[in-house]
C-alpha cells in the first residue's frame, strides 16, 4: 500500500543532507521536468519582484525567493520531514518507532509541484512552488506534469494499492482513477452534512498515520475502511471512495 499525501506550502528549513541531486530521487522518469523546473525557479528568483508575483508571495514571504535561489546548493531533508503544517503535525511521523517507522517510510509518498511525486526518504531542499503556480512563459503545471506523472502513478497502482489523500490541485497534476479516494465530511446532530474544510488536513493526517503504521496489508478500499474503523474512525464506503465522517 502507498499512502499518497499532499505537500504543504510551509516547510521545515535547513537540513543535514547534501545538496539536491535529482538522480538520487525515486521515479527517475520524472527527472527531465524536475530539472527544468529547478532551473526555472532559480532563474526566476534572480528577479525578486517577478518571482513574488509569479508565486503569489506576500512581502512577509520574501525568504521563499531566497529558498528557490538556493535550490541547487541548500541542504536537504527526507521529504517526509521537509513538509510541515496541519496534516503533517497530525501524521507525526517522527514519533513512530521500530517496525511502525519502517512501514511508514515504505508506504508514504508525497505529491509535489516541483518533483511530481516523492518517496518518504527522498532528500529535498526547502522550496516554494504550488500546483496552481504558473511560471512566466510556460503552460500551467498540470499541463506540464500530466503526461509524465500519470504513467508513473498508473504503474505504481498496478504494483500496490494507492490511498490518494492529495487535494484537488495536486491530484490534477497526475490523475489516478484506480486509487482509493478519501473525503472528510462533518455531520450535525440532525444528520445534515457538510464537506470539512478547516480540519480536513488534520483528519487526513490521522488517517495517514493509521494506514502508514498498520501491520495489515490492505488490497482494496474495503480493507482500508476496516483498518480505519478499528482505529476508531467512522468511515463509509462507496466503491473506491471512502468518506470519513466526523461530528460537526
Amino acid at each position: 500500500m502507498i499512502v499518497l499525501l499532499p505537500p504543504s506550502e510551509t516547510k521545515h528549513p535547513g537540513g543535514d543532507g547534501p545538496p539536491l541531486r535529482l538522480d538520487t530521487l525515486s521515479f527517475p522518469e520524472l527527472t527531465p521536468l524536475r530539472a527544468a523546473l529547478v532551473d526555472e525557479l532559480v532563474e526566476l528568483a534572480a528577479d525578486e519582484s517577478g518571482c513574488m508575483r509569479a508565486l503569489g508571495l506576500s512581502a512577509k514571504q520574501r525568504a521563499e525567493v531566497e529558498r528557490n535561489a538556493a535550490l541547487r546548493s541548500a541542504p536537504t531533508l527526507p521529504a517526509i520531514h521537509r513538509y510541515t503544517g496541519v496534516l503533517y503535525d497530525a501524521l507525526d511521523v517522527q514519533s513512530l518507532k521500530g517496525a511502525n517507522a519502517d512501514r511508514a517510510r515504505a508506504r508514504l509518498a508525497v505529491g509535489s509541484a516541483l518533483f511530481g511525486v516523492l518517496r518518504a526518504g527522498d532528500p529535498i531542499p526547502a522550496y516554494r512552488l504550488s500546483a496552481t503556480s504558473k511560471l512566466p512563459g510556460q503552460p500551467g503545471l498540470a499541463n506540464r506534469w500530466r503526461s509524465l506523472l500519470e504513467p508513473v502513478l498508473a504503474q505504481l497502482a498496478k504494483e500496490e494499492l494507492i490511498v490518494d489523500l492529495r487535494s484537488g490541485s495536486y491530484a490534477a497534476l497526475g490523475r489516478l482513477s484506480d486509487a482509493v479516494q478519501v473525503e472528510v465530511v462533518s455531520e450535525r446532530a440532525d444528520g445534515e452534512r457538510a464537506v470539512v474544510s478547516h480540519f480536513n488536513k488534520a483528519h487526513k493526517g490521522r488517517l495517514a498515520r493509521v494506514l502508514a503504521s498498520t501491520r495489515s496489508e490492505p488490497d482494496d478500499a474495503g480493507a482500508v475502511a476496516t483498518i480505519a474503523r478499528r482505529a476508531g474512525t467512522r468511515v463509509e464506503r462507496n466503491g473506491n471512495r471512502l468518506t470519513v465522517v466526523v461530528a460537526a
